[in-house]
């Protein structure tokens, strides 16, 4: 049977290379399905997790595991890969320390699997890069196999539109956006994915492709930047951003709110648009509107430690230097214990380095998670809620507006309150000992 007929059949095997925030939901739909799942990991615990029928991610629940046990198996051994008809890349595309992309993931994965796959085999990247990096990286290192690629192996591109914390759209119910290296490819990943996803979007060319989930990623970090400086601008002149953007919200065209914070988190938005820039070096075209929106939003914490400086100067004329703040929220977004980027990290990395004491709370993250930067505060555990008294903080900071926070007992603390959320005005109470930043 050929791979064509086993897609339409449903009788493929499925391996997703790498279990985090997108390998582990597409798993999970993968075997529901009814596909045959090999996910593999190089990080053991995952896999112990896994087998015990625990999740480690809010999208994916201890049900749906054992809902495809007799589907899935998990493990740390490429070897298996020889095993899969389709193999899906969903690994991290970081910055380096010059904010250059980082395609070691990537890279080292690709020759991985040179050394595993077998003929009719369907490769997937679905990791975010800058357009090109399916033609100029990853086929030529999945040439080194041997096998020919159009013929015995086939290559695509499907960029992950994973939204942490988003209860609406999940990894089935998200269009998926597909392009396969030739026509062969793209019948095979129309057949794949249109099996796993309601919503399947073809687009002419793995470039094509690349280029859609960077586009999506810079409109966002473009607007972002946008309220945020305008937020700056609207301060001085004593003028509520939020009030403003809910305004303009009521325009039924022409206008899309985006809301002001202490920065940007999360593995797209505040990496991507990088992807861009550097590529776009590389045609010696420039990317200012890029490179501005990205200054303005990773200037963004620096702004909000400066607003708090100056509460402590007006509340009690100490500024900083010892004193003992409380960090609300260290997530990078509500709702979730997504860690990738959080703005709260540089928060708390540019308090300490003033001076301050910095305890946080958050229902999602009782303790900070081993990180790529930051190792410094791995470890560090969330006070409970009963140890947080009034009279012992100088100032709260709202970084992240979960929806478990009690928001009127941060008020009873009896201390000034920066809020970068609006988190306190939206939900209608006093706003005397609170400023908005």
């Amino acid at each position: 049977m050929g791979l064509i007929e086993k897609l339409h059949q449903v009788e493929a095997t499925v391996g997703v290379i790498g279990l985090g925030y997108v390998g582990l939901p597409l798993a999970v739909v993968s075997a529901k399905a009814g596909y045959s799942v090999i996910g593999f990991d190089v990080d053991a615990t995952k896999i112990e997790r896994l087998y015990a029928g625990e999740s480690y991610i809010e999208a994916v629940e201890a049900s749906d595991l054992v809902a495809v046990s007799d589907k899935c198996a998990w493990t740390t051994d490429f070897a298996d890969l020889s095993k899969c008809d389709v193999i899906i890349i969903c690994v991290p595309t970081p910055l380096n320390h010059h904010r250059e992309p980082d395609l070691s993931y990537v890279e080292q994965t690709a020759k991985v699997i040179a050394k595993h796959m077998t003929p009719e085999t369907l490769v997937v990247l679905e990791s975010t890069t800058w357009p090109g990096t399916t033609e100029e990286v990853l086929k030529p290192l999945l040439s080194a196999s041997g096998l020919t690629l159009g013929s015995d192996v086939f290559v695509g591109y499907s960029p992950e539109r994973e939204d942490p914390g988003n209860a609406t759209f999940r990894t089935k119910t998200i269009p998926k956006i597909i392009a396969g290296d030739g026509p062969t490819a793209q019948a095979l990943m129309e057949a794949f994915y249109g099996a796993v996803v309601e919503t399947v979007v073809s687009v002419p060319s793995p470039t094509v492709a690349e280029a859609v989930k960077i586009t999506e990623n810079i409109f966002r970090s473009v607007n972002i930047a946008l309220v945020n400086e305008l937020k700056l601008v609207y301060d001085e002149m004593g003028i509520d951003v939020w009030q403003v953007i809910d305004g303009a919200a009521t325009k039924p065209f022409g206008f899309m709110p985006f809301y002001p914070g202490p920065g940007l988190g999360g593995h797209c938005i505040p990496i991507d648009p990088f992807y861009l820039a550097w590529r776009a070096r590389k045609f010696d075209v420039p990317t200012r509107f890029i490179e501005l929106a990205g200054e303005i939003n990773t200037n963004m914490p620096n702004h909000i430690v400066h607003r708090t400086r100056e509460v402590l100067d007006r509340a009690s004329g100490r500024g900083l230097n010892g004193a003992r703040l409380l960090l609300v929220g260290v997530a990078y977004k509500k709702n979730v214990s997504d860690m990738r980027e959080s703005p709260a990290m540089r928060l708390m990395q540019l308090f300490e380095e003033a001076g301050a004491k910095i305890d946080f709370i958050d229902p999602h993250v009782p303790e900070i998670p081993p990180m790529r930067e930051y190792g410094l505060f791995e470890g560090r555990t969330a006070l409970n809620p009963s140890e947080v008294m009034a009279g012992s903080f100088d100032a709260v900071v709202i970084a992240t507006d979960h929806d478990q926070i009690d928001y009127t007992a941060l008020l009873d603390l009896d201390c000034p309150v920066v809020d970068t959320r609006n988190a306190i005005s939206k939900r209608g109470l006093p706003m005397e000992q609170v400023t908005k930043a």
